[in-house]
């Protein structure tokens, strides 16, 4: 059974998608937030994205664009559904990276072979699905279907914050982190919120299980005055 994600801040769209969609026998997950249909693509790798523009936060045109740059879902396609139809709004989806545009409201039979096509054009060899359930960094290995990681320390579970946590640095290896800039990509706080506290605990946690000595880190570096980094 093929697996959709429908992300929608409307809460009554999403879910009438859902049942909608069910009918047709496919798999449906829901998000209402651009950060958390982030959270769930990377933990399941859906078949498909159904992506709404207008979000609060991360908007829809945001999320193609991680979506096409993150090492695990850049194959994943996406057809935006959103009340932004007009063909400048159209371009700029399509130049984000998205696979097919349909504005609302929406007839559901057209939308229903809209994505059976797109599937239809969407081949993923056995190959390539093997791979995409693994971010790798030098000797660390995230496996994203069972939420470990393997090191040369061994393997570990992880709790799905950690796993966030992780995914993020991981996908962004060399990119350095603020405190702040991760509480808004992997907390979804809104700016200006939250306590570094947080961060720095869940740091802690993660350098515990995958350092050789966490005292002395060689993968999660902190870089006095900025931030955290996951050396490549």
């Amino acid at each position: 059974m093929q697996t959709i994600l429908v992300i929608d801040d409307d809460e009554l769209v999403s879910r009438t998608l859902q049942r909608a969609l069910k009918l047709y026998e496919y798999q449906v997950m829901v998000a209402n937030s651009g950060t958390e249909g982030l959270h769930i693509a990377r933990r399941h790798r859906p078949d498909l994205l159904v992506l709404d523009v207008v979000m609060p936060g991360t908007d829809g045109y945001q999320v193609c664009r991680q979506v096409r740059g993150d090492p695990l879902l850049k194959d994943v396609p996406i057809l935006f559904l959103t009340a932004k139809s007009k063909d400048e709004d159209k371009i700029e989806g399509f130049r984000a990276g998205g696979d097919d545009y349909l504005g609302k409201p929406f007839n559901m039979q057209e939308l229903q072979l809209r994505i059976r096509a797109i599937l239809r054009r969407s081949v993923t060899f056995e190959e390539e699905t093997q791979n995409s359930n693994q971010v790798r960094v030098g000797d660390v290995v995230l496996d994203t279907r069972g939420f470990k990681v393997t090191t040369p320390v061994g393997t570990s579970l992880l709790t799905n914050v950690q796993f966030d946590l992780l995914y993020h640095l991981m996908s962004n290896a060399g990119q350095v982190f603020t405190s702040q800039q991760l509480l808004q990509d992997v907390w979804d706080y809104p700016r200006d919120t939250g306590s570094p506290e947080l961060v720095r605990a869940h740091i802690k946690n993660l350098r515990d299980k995958i350092e050789p000595e966490p005292r002395r880190p060689e993968f999660i570096r902190t870089i006095q005055g900025h931030g955290y980094t996951f050396v490549p």
